[in-house]
């Protein structure tokens, strides 16, 4: 594990209910929590590391790995879903001496946001929602390739330029960096139990199944939804669906980009939030 120690994914450790939790903090002030999304090799650094510092100019930003995710391991014993990735945001929040949080949720991490509203609510100020599956849709390719996913340079690579809009923005030291991740942390099996099984439509199309829209209907924090036209992962029609729901919801949509959002337009990214934050 020593050689694994000089990884920057790995940050700092708190104990969340028994639970050994990774995470990256920035800055003062109110505070902000990050939730990466899934995809092996995902840790709250890999979705964040640009993003952390410049919020982190004006509030005090939180960056966790999600549990059986990245360098949180999934205790034994413990299946991963939604009850139990609710119950460790709640205890983290708890655990770092926070009030309510704004939530910055990245696809899965987005549902995660959504999912707090159910049961913790009364730990979050507002919501900030990036390629965030909710209702019923039918799985896109891209989440089928990461369900199937198995370790190698090339099947990294490849998974990696489905994300984004223009491909060339995958580095080859991107690719090596979230390889070394897959290869040694959490996230494989937990990937697995996220996507659907074998239920399928008249179609023959395999259905993901998000928070369903009804439990939408009853937040009332305000919510901004980003999303990218081009996201081959999520559908835009999803975020579209998600916003009639959402009674305080604004949303952007950005042209000729895909589901990294936060990297793929990070200036106009942070200027939304930015922007968001200062009135909610």
């Amino acid at each position: 594990m020593s050689s694994n120690l000089r990884l920057p994914d790995i940050g700092a450790s708190i104990d969340v209910d028994g639970i050994q939790t990774n995470y990256h903090e920035h800055g003062e002030g109110d505070p902000v929590i990050l939730l990466h999304g899934s995809g092996p090799g995902v840790t709250a650094w890999q979705n964040w590391q640009g993003i952390l510092p410049r919020l982190g100019e004006t509030h005090r930003v939180l960056a966790p790995d999600v549990v059986g995710f990245g360098f949180s391991p999934l205790p034994e014993g413990e299946k991963p879903g939604i009850k139990l990735w609710t119950r460790h945001l709640a205890g983290f929040i708890d655990a770092m001496g926070l009030d309510r949080v704004i939530l910055v949720g990245n696809s899965f991490g987005g549902a995660l946001a959504l999912g707090m509203m159910a049961n913790h609510s009364d730990k979050v100020r507002s919501l900030v929602l990036m390629g965030t599956p909710a209702g019923e849709f039918e799985q896109t390719q891209g989440l089928a390739n990461s369900r199937t996913f198995e370790p190698s340079m090339d099947a990294m690579r490849a998974m990696m330029q489905a994300f984004p809009y223009d491909p060339s923005i995958v580095t080859d030291e991107a690719v090596a960096a979230r390889l070394r991740v897959a290869q040694i942390a959490s996230g494989k099996e937990t990937i697995r139990k996220l996507q659907p099984g074998e239920e399928q439509n008249a179609k023959g199309s395999r259905i993901v199944k998000g928070i369903p829209l009804q439990q939408l209907d009853a937040i009332t924090v305000p919510v901004l939804i980003l999303h990218g036209r081009e996201d081959k992962m999520i559908p835009l029609q999803v975020a579209v669906r998600m916003h009639e729901h959402l009674k305080r919801s604004e949303m952007h949509v950005f042209g000729q980009c895909g589901h990294w959002v936060q990297l793929e337009r990070e200036e106009q990214f942070l200027e939304q939030v930015r922007g968001f934050l200062r009135n909610n």
